[in-house]
């Protein structure tokens, strides 16, 4: 029987053999590719969610606040507020649309009627109508709103209220921007203009960047970011001024910050005034009545009122700008330059007057008067 023969195996073959297989690092890589992804996601989704405004609450509504005001019906089916002051309408001899401003409504036409002499209400026949702006008050929001369709909106308002061939315009603070608006889409149906501190686009092209760069480096630095969102990223107004990180715009927080002494002498007054229907402004949503202002009064706008050429070169129709020597809102140094690019303005600056003067005695008679002469040759 042959002998068994024995296999001879080296050292380095036996520790091969008998060498534990080394562990498998667990794949991390994926994984944390996919958590950074869904985070991703997520705050897309977030940061989506977070600029879209909530809907409106819409006056007559289902959940929507009361309707209270008389309104009219526009061609688009939107509805529009407003309100009527002085002698009735069919006695009038003037017949004025009062344009309210910033976080305001048609009751704001109190900047001119409640301090306005009845004894030349009477004498002049002044009748005053004044309408909530698209998302104030009782008016329907228009998602669709420009520089130019509120100028429609009041050519619409006035002919179904029976104004008549032509009437007046008087507008107060971002509702005297409005008149510019009127100026340039309606003005054959203008009889006299008035803008009374109005609002002015820091971008507007006609201003010199010089200019335009130290008036706006005179605005509050939260109202000046809140600027560059409204004119470079309207879509980020909601977010931007219902955000906490940062102080939003002044006037929407109602700081009094952009207020000069005068406008503090006057805010007793002008509180007394505006408590029974303050609560009714924002009512229908801050997106549809401030943001939506902001977008498109500091936005691209369609043309450039320092370039407007006199609309009424033969009709003697009289155009005035008033201003305060000392507001913080509307730069006088942005007015004294349109002014003096236009010279068919007559242009009235006020000593030691601030945003807020057309509240202060003797005002109101001075614009409506100052308004109504410059009618007479018509």
């Amino acid at each position: 029987m042959a002998a068994g023969t024995t296999r001879k195996i080296s050292a380095a073959s036996a520790r091969a053999h008998t060498r534990k297989p080394k562990a498998t690092a667990p794949k991390f890589g994926g994984i944390f590719k996919k958590i950074l992804f869904v985070c991703f996601v997520g705050f897309v989704a977030w940061a989506y969610q977070a600029t879209q405004p909530p809907p409106p609450n819409t006056c007559g509504s289902k959940n929507g606040p009361t309707v209270t005001a008389s309104r009219i019906q526009l061609k688009d089916g939107r509805h529009l507020a407003y309100k009527e002051y002085g002698v009735p309408k069919d006695n009038a001899k003037h017949k004025i649309v009062f344009v309210h401003g910033f976080d305001s409504c048609r009751h704001d036409a109190s900047a001119i009627t409640a301090h306005l002499s009845p004894e030349i209400v009477e004498s002049e026949g002044v009748y005053v109508v004044s309408f909530d702006r698209p998302g104030y008050g009782e008016s329907d929001p228009n998602s669709k709103q420009t520089v130019k369709s509120i100028a429609y909106d009041i050519e619409e308002l006035a002919d179904q209220l029976g104004l008549g061939q032509r009437f007046y315009v008087v507008g107060f603070s971002l509702g005297g921007q409005i008149v510019w608006t009127c100026l340039k889409y309606i003005p054959h149906r203008l009889a006299g203009a008035a803008l009374i501190a109005p609002a002015v686009n820091f971008w507007w092209q006609g201003i010199p960047s010089n200019l335009s760069a130290e008036a706006y480096k005179q605005q509050l630095p939260q109202d000046q970011w809140a600027l560059r969102v409204a004119h470079y990223t309207p879509w980020l107004n909601y977010w931007w001024n219902s955000q906490k990180l940062f102080p939003g715009f002044s006037l929407i927080a109602q700081s009094p910050l952009v207020l000069s002494n005068q406008d503090i002498e006057l805010i007793p007054r002008i509180r007394s005034i505006r408590e029974e229907y303050q609560a009714q402004v924002r009512q229908q949503g801050e997106f549809e009545s401030l943001h939506r202002d902001l977008a498109v009064a500091f936005g691209e706008w369609e043309f450039d009122p320092t370039g407007l050429e006199n609309p009424f070169p033969e009709s003697g129709v009289s155009v005035d700008l008033w201003q305060g020597e000392e507001d913080k809102i509307a730069p006088v140094e942005l007015q004294r330059f349109i002014a003096n690019q236009l010279p068919w303005i007559n242009y009235h600056e006020l000593s030691g007057a601030g945003h807020m003067f057309p509240f202060a005695d003797g005002i109101a008679d001075s614009v409506i008067k100052q308004l109504l002469a410059g009618n007479k040759g018509l």
